[in-house]
């Protein structure tokens, strides 16, 4: 009896389907580490571990006491911010950390939860009277700490809090009209890129607003082959393990470029090479079919939010959710430059996975909380 009660306390905020597709994924994980890098699965177990207590204890905050820490998440996140400008760990020509003394801290990870926190609050605060200049306060507050950490450098980061807070303030309501120039800007931008790219990438030509290795990356995408030993490797080879593994892979731990260590950090950023080469095009497929049901479900959660807060919310983590996945995917296939963004929860690393399944837990509270609110 004792132990049924426990097993109800310990299920009651948990939205069973989702975590079973949280444990597939972790299952799955499980298995490309042990081939990617045998010597780090079981620090990644303790890392899901952490994960887990993580996404169930977010699963047991209301959306009204989220909505609470809201503000004052977003403005220590700032802070903190401010004070990696001024005070940060300077490492590998970026500074994104601070040393506290008992630890080392990347503030840029919490304004991935602060940011959409964030904006859905004031959404809910300006709800019944929303106007054009409350979607500029929006841009202002998104624009001031995706400024900060594009300044660290950290473009992968500044990238994934830039789509969440953008995908709250397109689910408030922001207007096809405003949105369509921008795209067709992008649209136009890129192919001038590509027509001008052997004029741009020359070494003499210097781009406003964008560091030299930032410029060199998006060279490389143009034409992997100009540097193969050099800024090129890494998509080269990630090329060769994805074409190399066809339909049915060559099998776990047996592929060529991930066991002979062509792969560079083949255990992160570029594991989706490994799970191309070794488990080939069907495990692309049903990985890629996990990751969508996750993503559905979340708008699903979404769609049925009980009010406008949790509605926003778990509409831009599950969109946050698919931009880890078409970022890293687009790196390691060569689409997108490489700017450090992990596969969701197949990655190896505990800050990301923790930050994933914070969101998540975010997720089930706003599914399980949505007919207590309307009551």
């Amino acid at each position: 009896m004792i132990l049924q009660r426990l097993w109800r306390r310990i299920a009651a905020p948990i939205d069973p389907f989702l975590f079973v597709l949280v444990v597939m994924l972790i299952c799955f994980t499980t298995v490309v580490q042990l081939s990617a890098s045998p010597d780090r699965w079981q620090a990644q177990m303790i890392n899901t571990a952490v994960g887990l207590v993580v996404l169930w204890t977010a699963a047991n905050v209301t959306p009204q006491l989220l909505q609470r820490f809201a503000l004052p998440l977003y403005v220590l996140g700032v802070l903190l911010l401010v004070a990696v400008a001024l005070f940060g760990q300077i490492s590998k020509g970026a500074q994104r950390w601070l040393d506290l003394g008992v630890m080392r801290i990347q503030p840029s990870e919490l304004l991935k939860i602060a940011m959409p926190l964030m904006l859905a609050w004031y959404f809910q605060l300006r709800e019944g009277s929303l106007a054009v200049r409350d979607f500029l306060v929006a841009g202002a507050l998104l624009a001031v700490p995706v400024g900060l950490i594009a300044k660290q450098p950290d473009l992968g980061t500044a990238i994934l809090v830039l789509s969440s807070g953008l995908f709250v303030i397109f689910f408030a309501g922001l207007s096809w009209k405003l949105i369509a120039p921008v795209l067709l800007a992008g649209v136009v931008g890129v192919g001038a890129i590509i027509a001008t790219e052997d004029r741009i990438c020359a070494p003499e030509v210097q781009w406003p607003g964008l560091r030299e290795y930032q410029k060199h990356r998006i060279c490389t995408l143009l034409d992997p082959t100009s540097d193969p030993l050099g800024k090129g490797f890494h998509t080269i080879q990630s090329e060769i393990a994805i074409g190399s593994g066809g339909v049915l892979g060559k099998g776990w731990r047996n592929g060529t470029q991930t066991q002979l260590e062509f792969i560079p950090e083949r255990h992160t950023d570029f594991v989706f090479a490994v799970v191309s080469e070794e488990f080939g095009l069907l495990g692309n497929v049903g990985l890629l079919f996990i990751f969508l049901l996750v993503i559905m479900r979340g708008l699903m959660i979404a769609a049925n939010g009980a009010t406008v807060f949790g509605r926003l919310l778990a509409g831009a983590i599950s969109l946050s959710f698919f931009t880890y996945v078409f970022v890293n995917m687009g790196m390691v296939t060569g689409i997108l430059p490489v700017v450090g963004v992990p596969l969701p929860l197949v990655s190896y690393g505990g800050t990301a996975l923790v930050t994933l399944c914070l969101g998540l837990g975010i997720l089930m509270s706003v599914a399980r909380h949505r007919t207590l609110l309307q009551k």
